[in-house]
């Protein structure tokens, strides 16, 4: 059995996307980075952002 490079699962929206961190710590993207956050917007809930009911108690609000 080889010890090669597993594949990783990918959305097909973002097949060919290679993420790199240099030795300086830079983030380096082989894709534009406005179809990422383009498919993230789609894709993923900003906690952040989402309203919060008016009454409820987080960590957040102890601050």
């Amino acid at each position: 059995m080889s010890k090669g490079k597993k594949k990783n699962k990918v959305n097909p929206e973002l097949e060919g996307l290679n993420v790199e961190v240099d030795t300086f710590g830079e983030i380096k993207f082989n894709y534009n980075i406005d179809k990422i956050n383009e498919f993230l917007d789609k894709n993923v809930d900003d906690k952040k952002l989402n309203k919060k009911p008016k009454g409820e108690n987080t960590d957040d609000d102890k601050h």
